[in-house]
């Protein structure tokens, strides 16, 4: 059996990010109340800027409860819920009414499945950190957004699950049991290659409490939302490394109970003529004016 490449450890297995989600999708809905926060955040973010699409993309739809959310506030516009998951997809029916009906379309963000120039919203929150390739997934949200047409999105960043991957390594375990996440910098460097202009970016710090770690790494894999990366321990994780984690994490305990947090990154910008870039051409350390990302902290 060959040994996984060191130098993809953190790469996405596109596979097991479909196939964790598609098991996922009848416990999602239960255990997603991180998710539903940051979703009716950025919901609420769209209502501010006071527009009117005619045509919307829900990227990442999942249950299709954003889906339904868009499709009340702008009830003649066309939505559609696109997701990689199946499962996800079937439970979004239940979403999609007579009043509040949308399209449902199974779609991989790195080949989006729609005509160039297609939509005048694109709303994501909270799949774009499945994704690691961002030159592919902003290059096709480019090209079905159209030219002035807005990408409101959530993912998130770094600092996420900081305390579970702090208390692996302390473990003496050296394989990767956590997903890897893009700082802003990246993203925004991505979104200028793609040829989408205006980015402005915010971070809010989420701090969630739980039991113990286990009710931590539960509530993840009822999401879909575990460890898929291709370096991910592939057999059972020995008591004794489970033990130490679970020493180590213990030691963060406060009123409350275990600390997670969550490094929520919202971003808006603005879809434009598409152009050729070369990676020397727009530096990705310095597309951000000067206080144009905000960080916020809290529980």
């Amino acid at each position: 059996m060959n040994s996984p490449d060191p130098s993809k450890a953190f790469s996405l297995d596109r596979r097991a990010v479909l196939q964790a989600f598609d098991r996922a999708s009848a416990s999602y809905d239960a255990a997603a109340a991180l998710q539903e926060r940051v979703r009716n955040e950025l919901i609420d973010r769209l209502a501010e800027l006071k527009v009117a699409p005619q045509t919307i993309l829900d990227l990442g739809a999942g249950t299709g409860h954003a889906s339904r959310a868009l499709k009340r506030a702008h009830p003649r516009a066309i939505v559609v819920a696109a997701d990689i998951a199946p499962g996800m997809l079937a439970r979004a029916k239940a979403q999609s009414r007579w009043l509040r009906r949308f399209e449902r379309v199974r779609a991989d963000a790195y080949s989006l499945p729609f005509r160039d120039a297609s939509f005048d919203l694109i709303y994501s929150s909270l799949m774009l950190q499945w994704c690691d390739d961002l030159d592919t997934a902003f290059g096709e949200i480019a090209r079905v957004l159209k030219p002035g047409g807005l990408l409101l999105f959530s993912t998130f960043g770094p600092g996420t699950l900081a305390e579970l991957r702090e208390a692996w390594a302390a473990s003496g375990d050296a394989g990767n049991h956590v997903n890897h996440f893009f700082d802003p910098q990246a993203i925004g460097g991505a979104l200028m290659h793609a040829g989408l202009s205006e980015p402005v970016l915010d971070v809010d710090r989420i701090v969630m409490r739980y039991p113990d770690a286990l009710s931590l790494m539960h509530e993840l894999k009822a999401i879909g939302a575990h460890n898929v990366t291709q370096g991910r321990p592939r057999g059972l994780t020995g008591r004794k490394r489970l033990a130490a984690m679970t020493r180590r994490y213990e030691s963060l305990r406060g009123d409350g109970g275990l600390p997670a947090t969550y490094e929520v990154i919202h971003a808006i910008c603005w879809g434009g003529e598409r152009r050729a870039l070369a990676p020397a051409d727009v530096p990705r350390e310095s597309f951000i004016a000067p206080g144009a990302i905000r960080r916020r902290g809290h529980t």
